[in-house]
């Protein structure tokens, strides 16, 4: 052994397995990182001297006289005001040419709030996309993913729920993105004015897989920050969780782990469990709102990924396809936000909800038309208007591109029933209808 600075290295290795390296050390700390002949690597086991640590990109070439450096502490990152416009590597390194952080360091994947901190969530997340807004309204402090095919433009979403959320600060945490969306994003945030409340931690597909692992902690590190000690509303958008899954399937493989469902780890609950109950609404108003993409593979729910992060969170949204306009909506029947009822009707107009239900039920009656038309039965006058509804509805106010306040929603929701039913057709409250019944010739306010 010698040692370099605060640093101690090592030279010898007692044992090395294709994804660990085993050596005697002294004074070492589980979790702390490491370095085995230039790869990174964590430890992740310690029995009297004896140190195991897993090397991320693997031990392939690894001699047993390889040079082991001990960084003396587990993942950190140093929090203050400056991460704010800044993007990161998955260990809190800059990687967009700005000097390094000062500030407080702090470890990451710390314990989640205590239970007798939260505050049930009361405050809307408004994004400008009526697809979430009118039907799956947001409340700060909900933890929600985003369930979408992997040729769906869910990181363009996410992008738009960043420019347009109004929320003090967006944490982005990108794991396994292309170069090409790492630049979108970059290039996006740039573009929109908007990176002085945008801090981005990202992990490409040109780095190693397993580094995804510390991007949400990273990321979630930075959030309690703002959240807890400056009482800003944060939110916090994970993409992709399935990629991050995926991260955590190679590591367990590795370590000889027997595999659960779909070669998942059996870890998967409580690894996702620890990201998503990062979300919390503080008595003092700060708060941890995430939404987090989760890919789907052929549209399969019931996969271990989407089907444990079910359980855990509070809704979903879907992105699909939509056959009638061509556009990407937020899926209606598919979407739900639990929480949304917290907030509907009590931080919005009072006709939210009757408008969010009336429009729900019409576009369930056009799908049935549609069974109808495709079974060759007549459709009846009734049916066409809901299938003429159904289109509009699709375009104005499930599309993903569509970036209007809440109130412009519930208007045009209500100039769409004009358009299409009568009155009574919609079996909305007559002081309701009387109030916000808009006609034809009588624009949306």
């Amino acid at each position: 052994m010698t040692n370099k600075a605060f640093q101690r290295i090592y030279t010898h290795l007692e044992a090395i397995t294709k994804a660990t390296v085993s050596l005697k050390a002294q004074g070492v700390s589980n979790d702390e990182l490491a370095t085995v002949a230039g790869r990174l690597a964590q430890v992740v086991k310690i029995k009297d001297d004896l140190v195991t640590l897993q090397v991320y990109e693997g031990t392939e070439g690894i001699p047993t006289d390889a040079e082991v450096t001990f960084f003396g502490e587990p993942p950190a990152l140093n929090v203050s005001e400056d991460l704010a416009g800044r993007f990161f590597d998955a260990y809190g390194r800059p990687i967009d040419g700005g000097p390094e952080v000062e500030g407080e360091r702090r470890f990451i994947g710390g314990p989640s709030v205590n239970p007798y901190k939260r505050k049930q969530p009361s405050q809307l997340i408004p994004t400008g996309i009526a697809g979430i807004d009118l039907n799956n309204t947001l409340v700060s402090g909900q933890k929600i993913p985003f369930f979408a095919d992997p040729d769906q433009p869910y990181n363009q979403v996410m992008a738009m729920v960043a420019l347009r959320a109004d929320v003090d600060k967006i944490i982005l945490g990108g794991m396994g993105l292309s170069n090409d969306d790492y630049l979108y994003f970059k290039n996006m945030f740039e573009n929109a004015g908007a990176l002085h409340k945008i801090i981005s931690f990202v992990n490409t597909t040109e780095q190693p897989p397993v580094e995804r692992l510390l991007i949400p902690d990273m990321a979630l590190t930075a959030a309690e920050y703002f959240a807890v000690d400056k009482n800003e509303k944060v939110l916090v958008l994970l993409t992709d969780m399935t990629l991050y899954a995926d991260a955590l399937s190679i590591v367990s493989n590795r370590m000889d782990q027997i595999p659960s469902k779909d070669s998942m780890p059996g870890s998967l609950y409580s690894d996702l469990a620890k990201i998503y109950e990062k979300a919390v609404q503080l008595p003092a108003g700060g708060s941890i709102t995430i939404i987090a993409v989760t890919t789907l593979n052929d549209g399969d729910i019931t996969h271990a990924i989407p089907d444990n992060t079910g359980y855990i969170t509070e809704g979903q949204l879907f992105l699909r396809q939509d056959s009638d306009t061509g556009k990407v909506i937020v899926d209606p029947f598919r979407s739900l936000s639990r929480l949304k009822q917290l907030v509907i009707g009590k931080k919005t107009r009072e006709d939210h909800n009757q408008v969010m239900n009336t429009a729900v039920r019409l576009y369930a009656d056009a799908a049935n038309a549609k069974t109808k038309l495709e079974n060759g039965f007549d459709l009846s006058d009734y049916d066409n208007r809901c299938l003429a509804f159904a289109k509009d509805y699709s375009n104005h106010l499930l599309a993903i591109d569509v970036n209007i306040s809440i109130e412009e929603m519930l208007d045009t929701a209500w100039m769409l029933f004009a358009r299409h039913f009568t009155k009574a057709e919609t079996g909305i409250k007559e002081a309701l209808i009387q109030k916000y019944w808009k006609s034809e010739d009588e624009p949306a306010a």
